[in-house]
């Protein structure tokens, strides 16, 4: 047998493997709202294809290709578990395995590695809460697809109506036109179907009610049978708290913005300070993508080195607060058409560290160059480190807080040498970090960080409507604090 049988064979076998997770992951899913995760990626609703390549995508982290050998034994483990609402990461169960020496078969470490999963101490299913979605622009369709993606076990959240004005005939329609294509993150993963009669787009059997208004002081969600609902406002009309209070009506509990607060509203960077939301706090802000992208690799950084001060610049794509053609614009420079130039603006990201980060003392100033690509930026992130250290050092240490810190769902870190901007269209990350562009020297280091900011963002966003809801479920194996 030659070397390219051997490769062939490997494959169809790695390929029938996959095959048999698939109803195993699918069944945890439904039936016990765990989800399956390998290294912070979900392994649910996935292809065959798709599994294998996240198993292979390992090794740009972890040094070395995972196989799916390697990972079955403790999915099945998992399967014969009793196990209550969770995460569960077998890949990191598999790297934790290979370390322990205490000779417990796969079953025995699997069902000690996720106990808090198991008897009493497991989190019981919770009843959905409900989701109002005010705006449905890009952030509000993206946020649209991940809500119906996470409604698959029937519990979590439950998207139950959108607000928007009435653009006029056809205006249902063309609204799930959008929800079901996309130019840049493709077609919507199910069906979808229009019920003009009552007002309703239904995608995978999730009814969604579409609600007609330019005034939010005028809508009574009870109407519509929504209750103790959390209300995202994607719109950023409205950035402060006597502006997002109107949104406070019946059937309304929270108010999430989809942009940087003001004022006192707090901005909130998931993984980095939303622990520090008070469950009585009925309006917050998720800040913006560049804070995102930014404060979780800057407080990685500062949590182990010291930052002294420092600058971002930010390559940023253009949105639709651009022209595509000069014209009018009351901000500087943004008339310019879009997509014909790069554009320099402002950018308030670096100063709004300071609310997520605030026992950070460094000054961070900050910039942005808006350039022609529909999606994907990348933040370059210059500090003044407290101490000297290495290229090596940094990247080891960057790596490790990719792979097993609280702050591994906001960071990635790629190793490809050749990754350019579109490899990162639907990232859930809020950032990446590029190894091969780093530079380090004595006390400075410069990260380069790419980040999608629009679908990296909006589970960013999402992740923090699932905290202050209460269905956060945990993650196992336990990440070191």
């Amino acid at each position: 047998m030659t070397v390219n049988d051997d490769s062939f064979t490997d494959w169809k076998n790695r390929e029938e493997i996959a095959e048999s997770m698939i109803p195993m992951i699918g069944r945890l899913h439904r039936e016990r709202d765990v989800t399956v995760l390998l290294h912070s990626r979900s392994l649910v609703n996935k292809s065959v294809v798709s599994i294998l390549k996240t198993h292979r995508f390992a090794r740009q982290i972890a040094g070395a290709e995972l196989s799916v050998t390697e990972t079955l034994p403790f999915l099945e483990a998992l399967t014969a578990l009793d196990l209550g609402p969770s995460q569960i990461d077998i890949g990191m169960l598999a790297a934790t395995y290979k370390d322990d020496d205490r000779g417990l078969s796969v079953a025995e470490f699997t069902a000690e590695a996720v106990a808090g999963a198991l008897g009493d101490g497991r989190i019981e299913r919770r009843e959905p809460r409900d989701v109002v979605l005010y705006g449905f622009g890009r952030i509000g369709r993206l946020l649209a697809r991940l809500l119906i993606e996470k409604a698959g076990s029937g519990n979590g959240l439950r998207l139950r109506a959108i607000v928007v004005r009435d653009s006029g005939g056809g205006d249902l329609v063309k609204r799930a036109s959008l929800l079901r294509r996309d130019s840049i993150h493709g077609q919507f993963q199910g069906t979808i179907t229009v019920d003009e009669a009552n007002s309703t787009i239904v995608a995978n059997g999730n009814a969604i009610r579409v609600i007609y208004s330019d005034d939010p002081t005028t809508v009574d969600y009870t109407a519509y049978g929504i209750k103790d609902a959390i209300l995202i406002d994607n719109t950023g009309r409205w950035r402060d708290r006597e502006g997002l209070a109107k949104h406070l009506r019946p059937g309304i509990d929270k108010v999430v913005l989809t942009a940087p607060g003001k004022g006192d509203v707090p901005n909130i960077v998931h993984g980095v300070n939303h622990d520090t939301v008070k469950p009585d706090e009925r309006i917050i802000s998720c800040a913006s993508c560049t804070t995102n992208a930014i404060v979780p690799p800057l407080k990685a950084m500062a949590d182990e080195y010291g930052v002294v001060r420092g600058h971002v610049e930010t390559v940023h794509s253009f949105t639709n607060d651009q022209n595509l053609l000069d014209n009018y614009h009351k901000s500087d420079r943004r008339g310019r058409s879009a997509p014909l130039n790069m554009v320099i603006t402002e950018t308030g990201a670096a100063s709004a560290v300071a609310k997520a980060l605030p026992d950070l003392k460094a000054r961070i100033t900050g910039s942005s160059i808006r350039v022609p690509v529909p999606d994907v930026s990348i933040a370059i992130l210059n500090l003044q480190l407290a101490r000297e250290t290495t290229r090596e050092e940094v990247l080891d240490h960057l790596r490790e807080v990719s792979l097993t810190s609280p702050l591994k769902r906001q960071i990635d870190f790629i190793t490809a040498p050749d990754a350019v901007s579109s490899d990162f269209i639907g990232s859930r990350h809020a950032s990446i970090v590029d190894a091969g562009a780093t530079k380090v020297e004595g006390d400075n280091a410069i990260l380069y960080l790419w980040y999608d900011n629009e679908f990296g963002y909006s589970c960013q966003v999402v992740r923090v409507v699932q905290h202050v809801s209460g269905v956060e479920y945990p993650t196992f194996p336990a990440t070191a604090v």
